[in-house]
């Protein structure tokens, strides 16, 4: 029996224009960061090219505070998004604009001193600031009205024996804090890494406590989806949670005992933080890690306490609202079962 050659010849040729064309179809997805190490699953997610390899093309947005993510995400402007706890997330959930928050992107927890109480050096040294009660008066610098922080700085005002009114509370993005320290207009800082070992390092702010300390297990940042894009999209959606899980993986292998591993095996995702942060190796092997869950769970009785203080504040009218309302655990929980139980590398 003869072969058809130019039968064979045309096939060959429809399966390379497949293939070729279905390798160009990535779907695009536009993700919001806020180029803290909170990101640093969805830099390892691309760098190391999981995404891709879900044919996922990612297109990352700089915002300079996790709340100004709100409103793009409820839109549709942007596809996902993450950062802290807000009034502006609770609110929109509130009026049906369209969040929810899916996974965990970085929390504290024992030995993960990521995140701390800084206060500028000179009124540590002159001993004008010994204690939380002399947050009473002080400049304390946050992201941006609204956001989680303030809950922390609520913490730290009851376990200093003073009120949350008392504290002055000024708003600034990450790097003006740096700057709002330095010339004296603030006087402290919730601050995450890697600004927390900037400050320090160069003499500008003690780090007087830690956010464990004050608000055990604290919920950091949080991966979150737009609902036009988890209506819309939803395999896109599961999509990417796989290959955030998978960089998570990575991650928590770099980690050992809340601090990086001195073995090598750390060195491949400080060079993407690096790189993606335009920090230097240096610094980052010096700033104290996140911790990162491998299956994406939330540390849900933070975000229910954050919860709590806004609606006591009356920022959060509806009373009613529960935890329960924000987060949806479905993507986390399907890709982690897909990937199968996390098992660190050694």
């Amino acid at each position: 029996m003869g072969i058809n050659l130019g039968l064979c010849g045309a096939v060959a040729t429809i399966v390379v224009q497949l293939t070729v064309g279905g390798a160009m179809a990535l779907d695009r997805v536009k993700v919001g960061i806020i180029n803290t190490i909170g990101d640093i699953n969805v830099f390892i997610a691309d760098e190391k090219g999981y995404f891709a390899k879900e044919n996922i093309s990612a297109e990352i947005l700089s915002f300079d505070a996790s709340a100004r993510m709100m409103a793009p995400l409820g839109s549709g402007e942007i596809d996902i998004g993450g950062g802290s706890t807000s009034v502006g997330l609770f609110n929109a959930i509130d009026r049906g604009i369209g969040l929810r928050v899916v996974a965990d992107k970085g929390r504290t927890a024992e030995g993960y001193v990521y995140q701390s109480l800084m206060i500028r050096k000179n009124l540590v040294e002159s001993g004008k600031f010994r204690s939380l009660s002399d947050l009473k008066g002080l400049r304390i610098a946050v992201g941006a009205p609204g956001v989680g922080p303030l809950s922390i700085l609520n913490e730290a005002a009851i376990r200093g024996g003073i009120s949350y009114s008392d504290i002055d509370k000024v708003y600034l993005a990450f790097a003006q804090q740096i700057a709002g320290m330095k010339n004296g207009a603030v006087d402290g800082a919730i601050v995450n890494e890697p600004f927390k070992t900037i400050l320090a390092t160069e003499g500008i702010a003690v780090e007087f406590m830690p956010t464990q300390a004050i608000f055990p297990d604290y919920q950091v940042s949080m991966l979150q989806y737009g609902d036009k894009f988890v209506k819309e999209r939803p395999d896109v959606a599961k999509r990417f949670m796989r290959a955030f899980l998978r960089a998570a993986r990575d991650y928590n292998d770099a980690l050992e005992n809340g601090r990086w591993r001195t073995d090598g095996k750390a060195d491949e995702v400080i060079g993407i933080f690096s790189k993606r942060a335009n920090q230097p190796q240096e610094l980052i092997r010096r700033i104290t890690p996140q911790a990162s869950d491998p299956d994406g769970k939330l540390a849900v009785g933070s975000i229910a306490r954050d919860l709590a203080f806004f609606q006591e504040l009356g920022d959060v009218a509806n009373k009613s609202m529960t935890v329960q309302n924000v987060i949806d655990m479905s993507f986390a929980e399907a890709a982690s079962k897909e990937l199968g139980p996390y098992v660190k590398a050694r």
